[in-house]
């Protein structure tokens, strides 16, 4: 089995990811996120948001509708240019990208392809309770521009000075043709975007700037550096608003896929809204009394595709289980079972803490809960006393858990319990008292 397929299978044993509507038979390319899904992408994007909004004070949060004003798109060149060329094979009639196929037959079944047409991968829908050309709408295919007929709005009540920008995170929908690897492309999904307002004649620096602070972003995520790399568009590729375009590029199992985009969109988009709306979106300098409509720097990436390349990098696999100073660790399977450990970084790990009875015994498990109750107050945690405590271990280490506490029958005399590290698998003995500032003083270093 490759590692994606490990990955998925994982991911629905433990209940990270699961198919939508999967009792109705699934849908394409749309997933629910699970207990620890929910947990894992909240950590991601609250990391996000601490990095680009909390410690750039320059830069703004904002929240904006799914569903905007049509012209929003007309405007934007969504409705002329985004759209991909569609093939189909006349024989299975399956339908692909033009631009994914490498020959000119059918990958499903080697059959003749019709030629290519244009196809809008917008998801249309009305806005009313009747349907009519006159009130289509669309379900947006990015949050760009939320922000960007907002700037005025920002920029006037947040009294900001250049250079300066607006973030957000939100679900954008899009009709792929071609989907596939788990949820690296979706249908529906989130999507953390920064647009960065800054001078034109300083928006080549901004653009390095941006470029350097992102891939310091994913290092600290925990990727490895020889995991990550820049590609560079080409000017045949580039958007019809970009100037300059590099993408963040994760070595996935089935080779270099994007994670984030790096955008140079020049004055394209303010301009543009300015002249549909009719309403002025340029920038006063308050020091020299001009006007002049800035350029946009954008960094956009995407959650699901982030959560995705954590789980690659932090699924390993332990033929026999792991060994702790020559001895088998906790593991009561058959000898050449394989131990799985997700190790992740403890500040995105969805639960932080276990809280294990040694065994199901009415003592200790009145200690147990009463630490689990303290605990929750502060941290994610989790209560588990089915089955043995060995293949309790295995089942935190697999969805990641940095500590697990087990109450054992010592603590009834000692008030002291054990503290399991997931990735050391080293145990400490700690007095129930001291629990606490224990465990913070872990996450802390």
């Amino acid at each position: 089995m490759d590692l994606l397929a490990k990955i998925v299978s994982l991911c629905k044993r433990r209940g990270f990811v699961f198919p939508t509507s999967e009792i109705y038979g699934g849908l394409s390319a749309c997933y629910d996120f699970g207990p620890l899904g929910v947990e894992l992408k909240n950590n991601i994007k609250s990391f996000w948001w601490k990095k680009i909004v909390q410690e750039h004070p320059e830069i703004y949060g904002l929240d904006s509708a799914i569903i905007l004003h049509p012209k929003v798109w007309q405007a934007s060149g969504h409705l002329s240019h985004f759209a991909d060329e569609l093939v189909e094979c006349k024989k299975c009639h399956q339908r692909f990208r033009a631009d994914e196929l490498k020959e000119e037959k059918c990958p499903a079944c080697g059959g003749e392809l019709t030629t290519p047409r244009k196809f809008n991968t917008m998801f249309e829908t009305h806005f009313g309770p009747v349907a009519s050309k006159e009130n289509i709408v669309y379900f947006r295919p990015e949050t760009a521009q939320g922000i960007f007929i907002n700037f005025k709005n920002i920029y006037q009540t947040q009294r900001a000075k250049m250079p300066f920008g607006i973030a957000q995170i939100g679900k954008a929908f899009r009709n792929e043709i071609t989907v596939g690897n788990f949820i690296f492309r979706l249908r529906e999904f989130e999507q953390m975007e920064l647009e960065y307002f800054v001078p034109p004649q300083e928006a080549d620096f901004f653009f390095e700037k941006w470029k350097k602070e992102r891939k310091e972003w994913y290092l600290k995520l925990g990727i490895k550096e020889d995991h990550l790399r820049f590609r560079e568009h080409s000017k045949e590729e580039l958007a019809h608003y970009s100037k300059a375009t590099v993408d963040i590029e994760y070595k996935f199992p089935w080779g270099w896929g994007e994670i984030e985009g790096i955008a140079n969109r020049t004055d394209f988009d303010l301009t543009t809204h300015s002249k549909f709306s009719g309403e002025e979106l340029s920038y006063l300098d308050p020091y020299t009394g001009k006007k002049y409509v800035p350029y946009v720097i954008e960094p956009s990436a995407g959650v699901e595709r982030i959560f995705l390349a954590l789980l690659c990098e932090n699924y390993q696999e332990f033929p026999g289980g792991r060994k702790k100073a020559g001895k088998k660790s906790f593991n009561d399977k058959k000898e050449d079972s394989t131990e799985i450990l997700l190790s992740l970084p403890w500040f995105l790990a969805p639960i932080k803490v276990a809280v294990l009875p040694l065994v199901r015994k009415e003592a200790l498990i009145k200690i147990a809960k009463e630490i689990f109750e303290e605990l929750i107050k502060y941290w994610p945690c989790v209560y588990d006393d089915k089955d043995s405590i060995g293949r309790r271990y295995r089942r935190q280490d697999e969805q990641g858990t940095p500590l697990a506490i087990t109450v054992d029958f010592e603590t009834l005399d000692d008030r002291k319990i054990t503290v399991r590290n997931r990735d050391t698998m080293v145990q400490d003995r700690v007095a129930i008292k001291e629990i606490r500032e224990y465990i913070r003083k872990k996450f802390d270093e």
